[in-house]
């Protein structure tokens, strides 16, 4: 299968996240009498829920971008923009200020970024247009 580039490069980049939230899920479960006891925040329930959504909407959309569906050209800037409110208000409501904030600023600015031009790209357009056995109604 021969991919452009900016598809091969949004592919790595939801399974690296799709990949985080199940591991962070798998993590919870594993852990919930710990962070029980402990009372952390945010609600251990509340992290199962949000982690098991975003597993599944990673799911959908890896499905999406390799079965090249055009509805996956639109899921995947809401989902980025979906994660990014998840990860910065978990960050400014829960966490601690002591943390470098503008290396996470740089970082979600430069996948927000690239993934804004991958999505916008020619060559994934043309990409999503060539589907075998297409038919013309």
């Amino acid at each position: 299968m021969n991919r452009p580039f900016s598809v091969t490069l949004s592919l790595v980049l939801v399974l690296i996240f799709t990949a985080w939230n199940f591991i962070k899920l798998w993590t919870l479960l594993a852990w919930q009498d710990v962070l029980l006891e402990f009372a952390t925040s945010p609600n251990l329930y509340m992290s199962v829920i949000i982690s098991t959504i975003l597993v599944i909407a990673g799911i959908v959309l890896c499905r999406g971008i390799l079965q090249k569906k055009v509805w996956s050209v639109k899921m995947l800037p809401a989902l980025a923009a979906g994660y990014t409110v998840w990860y910065w208000s978990e960050r400014i409501i829960w966490q601690n200020g002591k943390t470098n904030l503008w290396f996470a600023i740089a970082v979600n600015l430069i996948i927000l970024i690239f993934i804004y031009f991958a999505t916008k790209s020619l060559s994934r357009e043309a990409y999503e247009r060539t589907i075998e056995n297409s038919t013309t109604e």
